[in-house]
C-alpha cells in the first residue's frame, strides 16, 4: 500500500457521507473517513487531476 500520511477531509463531505484524500507526487488516495483502516482507492495523480477538471 502507498505511504499516504496526510489525509484531509473533503469540504463537500457532511456527517453521513465523508471522504478523505491523501496526495503524493505520483498517487492520490481516497478513503471513507469513518473507516480509516478500510480500503483505499489509489489512482495516478494525473487521473485524479483529470477527474477534478471534469467535475469543475
Amino acid at each position: 500500500m502507498p505511504p499516504f500520511t496526510s489525509w484531509r477531509k473533503s469540504t463537500f463531505s457532511d456527517e453521513s457521507d465523508c471522504v478523505e484524500i491523501a496526495l503524493t507526487p505520483e498517487l492520490a488516495g481516497v478513503r471513507d473517513s469513518k473507516n480509516a483502516d478500510g480500503p483505499i482507492l489509489s489512482l495516478p495523480a494525473t487521473a485524479w487531476q483529470a477527474l477534478l477538471t471534469v467535475l469543475r
